[in-house]
């Protein structure tokens, strides 16, 4: 696996969602709706449930807003979302993939289409760049939290069925199989470690440098993408500007 580093991306993007978290708050609570709904409101017999608080929780979303969303899903609430996948391509020709939960999906195939265009991107037919990303689980644990050296980190991550570690100074990023993702999360915990992530997530198999020129497109592209209300998830074949 290449060295792109997923960690170094979400310290770098922390502050905007923060800025954002109203609108955060908003996207996890459709999603912790439509896991509740469609696999039940208990956690521990609903893995996909159990996958989005925990996406919840790693973004500080308060308890109450988290139970009101599964409550929701409990009555008789006839919301429906479905789940869209958009593929395109950023300046400088870098693979984007978007995931979306939409209860229309005109008006988000629309909006997607338009912030593709206005940043100098174009978006692409099913498949066009799917094929270039893994799904794979993504596991970090802050070395502030843990006494656990390198060695040993190792040795936990393959007992626990990892595939992967990759350390910097100040996180384990630990990617495993997507099948296999929920076992060694919870053996992990088990293990005495805090998670600072643990989420299923989209990896590139290779990566592209934005040129320089490109740079400022690209990432209006990606933010035009992320404010969207109806976007999950956006994802990028961009390299780390340290791998560059």
């Amino acid at each position: 696996m290449s060295g792109h580093s997923k960690w170094h991306n979400i310290q770098g993007r922390k502050n905007a969602q923060d800025a954002k978290r109203g609108k955060v708050f908003q996207k996890l609570s459709r999603e912790i709706y439509m896991a509740a709904k469609s696999g039940g409101p208990d956690p521990s017999g609903n893995p996909s449930l159990r996958l989005v608080m925990d996406k919840a929780r790693a973004a500080n979303m308060p308890k109450d807003n988290i139970q009101r969303a599964i409550k929701k899903a409990e009555g008789n609430s006839d919301e429906h979302y479905d789940e869209v996948t958009y593929e395109g391509y950023a300046p400088g020709g870098v693979a984007v993939l978007v995931e979306a939960l939409t209860d229309n999906k005109n008006r988000t195939a629309s909006s997607v289409r338009v912030a593709f265009t206005r940043n100098g991107g174009s978006l692409g037919a099913t498949g066009s760049v799917s094929y270039m990303f893994d799904r794979k689980g993504y596991i970090v644990i802050d070395r502030s939290t843990t006494d656990a050296d390198e060695d040993q980190m190792l040795m936990d991550v393959m007992e626990a069925g990892g595939d992967d570690l990759q350390t910097s100074d100040d996180a384990y990023e630990i990617y495993t199989d997507a099948k296999s993702f929920t076992s060694v999360r919870d053996a992990l915990e088990k293990a005495g470690y805090k998670l600072a992530v643990s989420e299923l997530t989209m990896v590139p198999q290779n990566t592209t440098p934005v040129p320089a020129d490109k740079k400022e497109q690209f990432e209006k592209l990606v933010d035009a993408l992320e404010d969207d209300d109806d976007v999950s998830n956006v994802y990028t074949a961009a390299a780390d500007e340290d791998e560059d």
